[in-house]
């Protein structure tokens, strides 16, 4: 496995003392990156579209992110005990944490523009956010959790991060790149649990 980190990451630092613990860190790779939130990083972007750290890179090749799930698939490795080990597991927790990133970089953009006085804010910053957000779009525009029959936690949190960028970002436009997006939300948003929890 390989670890994607940067030393002074308290996230990456809890994925390594969690290895530490569970006596998984000679298995682990570690290679040091280097992100800031106004320069892509593509070693990282590339297995993350957030370019976000910790990633870890497993045996299988999947690309595990946030540290929340890379601990939760660590102590699964250990332990052997449970009962969702399939890869479509893993990939349905990244695409939660995708979701959440989308949000988080949205409410970003937000303190940054409603928040912080006019002189002090910082373009560069807006940018970035914006540029996590188009790439995550991008890899959730081509998901198959979109064409999942029955509701999953990946489909609400992909649903509520659409419904934040409407509601905090609503001339961003991101229906005319992201069509399968578009078609998604069109439906989703209008389940019952959506419209009644509409934020104001």
């Amino acid at each position: 496995m390989k670890l994607l980190y940067a030393q002074p990451s308290p996230f990456a630092r809890k994925v390594r003392v969690l290895a530490f613990e569970l006596g998984l860190h000679e298995q682990l790779e570690l290679t040091s990156v280097a992100v800031l939130p106004t320069d892509e990083n593509i070693e990282v972007t590339a297995h993350n579209p957030l370019g976000k750290i910790p990633v870890l890179l497993t045996n299988d090749g999947e690309a595990l992110y946030d540290s929340r799930v890379i601990c939760a698939y660590l102590q699964q490795l250990v332990s052997g005990s449970s009962p969702v080990t399939s890869t479509a597991h893993w990939q349905q927790q990244t695409l939660i944490a995708m979701a959440d990133g989308v949000m988080e970089a949205t409410l970003s953009i937000r303190y940054e523009q409603a928040i912080r006085p006019a002189g002090k804010q910082w373009p560069a910053w807006t940018d970035g956010q914006l540029e996590k957000i188009k790439r995550a779009l991008l890899v959730l525009d081509s998901s198959k959790a979109l064409s999942q029959p029955e509701v999953t936690a990946a489909q609400v949190g992909i649903g509520c991060a659409l419904g934040y960028l409407d509601f905090r970002l609503p001339d961003l436009g991101w229906r005319n790149q992201f069509a399968a997006l578009a078609a998604f939300y069109a439906d989703f948003s209008q389940r019952p649990s959506m419209l009644a929890t509409l934020p104001a």
